[in-house]
């Protein structure tokens, strides 16, 4: 009887989930404002439940002034089991969400502009071919944990070196000039490179590791010319806008081949030169998954799938 009524006492003295999860992110951020942010709460909100908490524990976790914030020995200690902990739940929802869907369910995660300018456009061809497989999908540029979220399989742009996970190469990436017919028969004339000089062009700006996206300098050089003001070109944040400017006539546009292969067969896009840059070989689309999935058949059959598709695409 004193056993359980110990277990009853700690459990009470113990904070909730949604307590830990607001002493997790005041502790990262050392400040309440960006923590309520995070958290979808007010800095006061914030501010209570750390004071609740310090309460029910009888500690001191945070130390402030007017200008700065640090945690105590104590704080310290209970924001790395805090992280832990949630990290644990994360996972453990994770597989519990994989177990309770069932067998036939595979999701997929990919970025937005790879699954609208290529994965959705060949969807339709996977769930013919495997009918028994309900595929459904993860639409996000943030890169998914396979531990902790409810996905199966993913397409992620990078080197393809992912700890724990097997990858296979989709495609190289080959850059290449495009515009909408309509500018390339109502526009300047597009006869030879230097005819861009006329045009309104845009690029995206990538750069990792010391690794560029080809951008418009980099065409022209490949082209020959090498008086290119680089200033004249329009830079955008995303490869999406880039292509659409192209398919609306306002801009010839470097874009990744492959993201606008169904564009150009279908005629909304053409290629006006046939001069294309290829991205560094370290960089590539890959498709990963973690190694338990390399017996799991419906990974396999997205797997054989999935690398058809890109070796058509490039074929």
């Amino acid at each position: 009887m004193i056993v359980k009524l110990g277990l009853k006492i700690m459990a009470r003295l113990l904070p909730g989930t949604r307590a830990l999860r607001t002493l997790e992110a005041a502790a990262r951020h050392l400040n309440f404002t960006r923590a309520a942010d995070e958290l979808a709460l007010t800095p006061a909100a914030v501010s209570h439940q750390i004071k609740e908490i310090e309460d029910q524990l009888g500690l001191k976790l945070f130390v402030r002034n007017s200008r700065s914030m640090k945690l105590t020995e104590a704080g310290t200690v209970l924001f790395d089991a805090s992280t832990e902990a949630i990290d644990l739940l994360n996972r453990a929802v994770s597989r519990a969400q994989k177990l309770s869907r069932g067998q036939s369910l595979l999701k997929v995660t990919a970025d937005a502009h790879f699954a609208a300018k290529w994965l959705m456009r060949r969807v339709d061809n996977f769930r013919a071919a495997f009918p028994d497989i309900d595929l459904r999908f993860d639409i996000s540029y943030e890169v998914r944990d396979f531990d902790a979220d409810d996905v199966d399989v993913g397409i992620r742009f990078g080197e393809g070196k992912y700890a724990g996970l097997t990858t296979h190469r989709l495609f190289d990436n080959v850059i290449i000039p495009i515009c909408s017919p309509q500018l390339l028969r109502n526009g300047p004339q597009l006869n030879v490179p230097r005819d861009l000089f006329n045009h309104r062009l845009v690029h995206i700006d990538w750069s990792r590791q010391g690794v560029t996206w080809p951008n418009w300098s980099m065409w022209m050089a490949a082209a020959g010319i090498d008086d290119f003001d680089e200033s004249r070109a329009v830079v955008f944040g995303n490869s999406s806008d880039c292509i659409q400017a192209a398919v609306e006539g306002s801009a010839v546009a470097l874009a990744d081949f492959a993201m606008v292969a169904n564009d150009l067969s279908d005629g909304r896009l053409v290629q006006p030169f046939a001069l294309g840059v290829r991205m560094a070989p370290s960089f590539a689309y890959h498709l990963v998954y973690p190694r338990a999935g390399e017996i799991d058949a419906r990974v396999i059959a997205f797997r054989d799938w999935i690398l058809a598709e890109a070796a058509a695409t490039v074929g």
